[in-house]
Parts: structure tokens; C-alpha cells; sequence
């Protein structure tokens, strides 16, 4: 297992193709979340365009640079919505990540449509310890959209999960890991108070999409958009309280220069 971080040239290398390519990213997402996704984006030089209007999930899901499909989206959209969204990304051959949230917490009806999505093959999948482990087939044990498990104990499904469709799947916790099912990174640092803001870790689907915009290496793109959080919100850390650090966090975000010394 190899540690990344901020301090690798590979994650500043794909933090300055990101701000080079300027990538369109569409979205899904809950409402709830879609105001930091979009900043989120905005942050690292990506266009965002969120939501179900008219017949965007079939249009920019295939022309954008990349796509994420937050499960939490079906508060305001129907299944078939994010259906289509995804099969137009993975016809078109356009990079997605899906987000199964709250997968596992009890909702039998929401949890068919969310799997039904690895049909469409997600380019990568993220999500906490409890919702990956459950769309593993384990028993995650989360509550609501909280993890009742820890990132290390999803480890082992996420590289069944990741080895079986194809995919890199990504976990957060104080350890972020994130695996293709042979090699695993792990990525540490961020802030506890990433957890005490609304749609953070929702936004960070959002900046895994547009990391893979273009991406070579997509096990590398994926884990640079957790060592490129990790790091604007350690330094986001001065933050008296929670919502001064989601200010704070925004704005190391969009200082963070990866050609700095």
C-alpha cells in the first residue's frame, strides 16, 4: 500500500492538468449538496451544470468532460433520471463516479436502483465505509447517510468491488483508500470538520469527476482529488468554527498552486 499526499509531484501534476483543461462537468445531485459541488468545482478551475432540467441527463451526459451521479439526487429526481445520465456517460465513453449514499441504511427500494447503476460501469466509485461496504453485499451498518464502519474496514470490499466491474473505488475516513483491486493508496490529513459540513463529502465526488477529465492514470486522478481536499482543509484548520472553516476550506481550495515550492 503506498501513502500519497499534497507533496507528490503526481497529485500536483493532475491538480495542473485539471486547471490546463477546464473540464465541463455534469452532475446529479441532492439539493442539499449542490451548492458546495458546484463551489467545489468553481474552486479548481471546473465548470459545473447540475441537475435533471429538460433532456440534459441524455445530452451532457454524454458531452461533458465528465459526469457524477450523487444517489441522493433521486430527493428530486426519478430513477429513470440518473439511469439515463449514467448510460449516456458510459456509451459516450465519458468518465463518471457514482456516489451510492445511504446505501445499506435500510431503504430496500432505493438501494435497487442505486446498484442497478454498476451496470453502467462507473469509471469510479466513492462513498463512506458503511455505504460501500453494503454495496458490496456486506453488512455496512450505516444510519441514514452516517458511516457506522471505518475506512479500513471497508478496505477489503472495496477491492472486490473495484476488481469485479472494473472500477477504482474510493472510501473516506481519517484514512481516505482508494483501489483498482490490485494496488491500494492510501491518503491521510484532512480535517474532522469535513465531516460537521453539509454536502462535503458529496462535493468530493464532484472534484473526483473532474479529475478524471482527461485522466491517463485514473487511479492517480482519484486519489489526487483526496490529497487535493485533505489539503485545503488542513490548511483551512485556523477556522474557529464549522462554518467558517466550509469558507475557509473553499478558499484554500482555490489557492492551492501546484507549482508552489
Amino acid at each position: 500500500m503506498k501513502e500519497l499526499s499534497w507533496k507528490d509531484p503526481d497529485i500536483r501534476h493532475e491538480l495542473a492538468r485539471l486547471k490546463a483543461l477546464k473540464p465541463f462537468c455534469y452532475g446529479l445531485t441532492n439539493y442539499v449538496a449542490a451548492n458546495l459541488s458546484a463551489n467545489v468545482l468553481l474552486a479548481v478551475g471546473a465548470g459545473p451544470a447540475i441537475g435533471t432540467a429538460m433532456d440534459w441527463p441524455a445530452v451532457f451526459g454524454r458531452h461533458a468532460h465528465a459526469v457524477w451521479i450523487n444517489a441522493a439526487s433521486l430527493m428530486s429526481c426519478g430513477p429513470e433520471d440518473i439511469r439515463l445520465a449514467a448510460r449516456s456517460a458510459h456509451e459516450a465513453g465519458v468518465p463518471w463516479v457514482l456516489d451510492p449514499v445511504a446505501v445499506g441504511a435500510g431503504a430496500p427500494a432505493y438501494d435497487a436502483v442505486v446498484k442497478s447503476l454498476l451496470e453502467f460501469r462507473p469509471t469510479a466509485i466513492r462513498g463512506n465505509a458503511s455505504e460501500l461496504i453494503a454495496l458490496a453485499g456486506g453488512q455496512g451498518g450505516g444510519q441514514g447517510v452516517e458511516t457506522t464502519m471505518t475506512s479500513d474496514q471497508a478496505v477489503p470490499f472495496l477491492e472486490n468491488v473495484a476488481a469485479s466491474i472494473g472500477t477504482v473505488a474510493a472510501v473516506s475516513g481519517p484514512v481516505d483508500y482508494i483501489t483498482d483491486g490490485r494496488v491500494t493508496y492510501a491518503v491521510g490529513g484532512g480535517d474532522v470538520r469535513l465531516t460537521q459540513v453539509t454536502g462535503a463529502g458529496c462535493s468530493l465526488g464532484a472534484l473526483m469527476a473532474a479529475m478524471l477529465a482527461g485522466a491517463q492514470d485514473r487511479m492517480m486522478a482519484v486519489a489526487a482529488a483526496h490529497a487535493v481536499y485533505a489539503e485545503a482543509a488542513e490548511r483551512a484548520q485556523p477556522a474557529v468554527g464549522t462554518g467558517s472553516f466550509a469558507v475557509a476550506f473553499l478558499d484554500q481550495l482555490s489557492l492551492l498552486n501546484p507549482l508552489e515550492e
